[in-house]
Formats: C-alpha cells, structure tokens, sequence
C-alpha cells in the first residue's frame, strides 16, 4: 500500500504542479510504473477544476466561469497535454481548446452539476485512455513512440488494471449526477479515440508518434465532454 502512495505521488508530480514530500523520492523505475495512477490524478485535477468552476459560477457568467476553471486546470498541469492537437497544426490546439471550451459552456449552462461531473469524469477516462493505448502498442512501437521522460515502454497488464479501477471509480461518482445513457455515450467516444491513436500511432514515425501519444489525453478528454452534452441535449 505504501508503495502504492509512492507511486501514486510521484504521477501528481509529474502531472501537475502539486508539491510532494520529500520521502516520495524517485528513479527510473519507479516513474515508469507510475503512469498506473495517471487517472486517479486526472481524477484529482478533473475534481479541483470542478471546485473552481462551482466557485466561479457564483461569481460570473457561465463562459466566464469555464475560461477561469481552463486557465487554472493548464496552470496546473502545465499545460502539459496542450502540444498534442499541435499534430493537426497550430490551429489544432485552437479548436481543441475552443470545442473544449464551448463544450463545457453548453453543459454548464445547461446543468451546472453535469458540468461539475463531467470534468473528473473526462480527465480520469483521460488519463486511462493514454495507459490503454500504451498497452495496445506493440513493444517496439512503443519504445519509439515513447516521449523522453517517464512514459513506460509499453505498459503492463498491472498498469492496466490499475487504470481501469480508476476509471471505475470515476464513472461511479459521476453516475450519481449523469444519466446512464450520457455515461454510455462519453464511454463509446472515449474508446473510439483511443483505439484511433492507438492505430495512429502506430503508423507514424517517432516524431509524429510521440505527438500522437500527447494527443490521446486532450482528444479522448474531449470526446467525452462532447458525448455527454450531445445526450443531454437531445433530451
């Protein structure tokens, strides 16, 4: 359990801006192994934009209120997912962000709790998608596709488990404020973008696949805003 918290610790590091004690350490192996907990902590960042959205929303308009919860969720992350739509050029990362943005909008004026939801809800399924599409690889497509830094070569069938708990845990709690169609409609568009990348990336060279394997998490996280305010607003 205790290395588990190391683990878990060193994925809030590497993925956000979040101080940790000084005992979690680190090496080579460790950080590898740590890309398990990447969902739990999308789950976390996912959560504390939530709380700023519900905070801002009391304050300001709805679009105002979403474009402060992104500011502050790339402040946190350091806008560490954002080069990935960069693959479809400058004007990607645009869109991403605006569809992000307008997606959120929609939700929150719409339902504000579905809203607050769906923010753990996209980053958890996220974050998963990125373990996924790391276990789909084949070894040596992964190694080349890899990013310098901690990305496992290929992740492991522990990782995935791991990663799929806590996108469990995340489907549950947004279950008590999404409707069960609008959870089964974000699960379908989270899966096609993984598999997508997944097939992408393998296509690519190493430098297109290492942008690829960036884009899983913001596309993925993306789809699953869109999906469930598609559901919501058909019905």
């Amino acid at each position: 359990m205790g290395h588990e918290l190391r683990l878990f610790l060193i994925a809030l590091r590497l993925l956000t801006r979040v101080p940790v004690p000084g005992w979690v350490g680190v090496n080579d192996e460790w950080m590898r192994a740590s890309v398990r907990h990447f969902p739990g902590v999308g789950l976390l960042i996912g959560g504390l934009g939530a709380l700023v959205l519900w905070a801002a929303a009391h304050l300001w308009p709805a679009l105002v209120s979403v474009l402060l919860c992104m500011a502050f969720m790339a402040w946190l992350t350091r806008g560490l997912h954002h080069d990935g739509p960069a693959i479809i050029g400058a004007a990607g990362l645009v869109f991403v962000l605006a569809l992000k943005a307008a997606a959120l909008h929609g939700l929150a004026t719409r339902d504000l709790l579905a809203a607050l939801a769906v923010l753990p809800l996209a980053q958890a399924w996220s974050q998963t998608a990125t373990v996924v599409v790391l276990r789909l690889l084949p070894a040596d497509d992964a190694a080349q596709a890899a990013r310098p830094g901690p990305w496992p070569r290929r992740a492991d069938g522990l990782a995935l488990l791991v990663a799929l708990v806590w996108a469990g845990l995340a489907a549950g709690s947004a279950a008590f404020f999404l409707p069960a169609d609008a959870l089964l409609a974000a699960a379908a568009a989270c899966v096609a973008v993984t598999l997508c990348m997944a097939r992408w990336l393998v296509q690519r060279s190493q430098d297109s696949g290492a942008a690829a394997l960036g884009a899983t998490q913001p596309f993925s996280e993306l789809a699953t805003c869109l999906a469930v305010l598609a559901v919501l607003a058909a019905g």
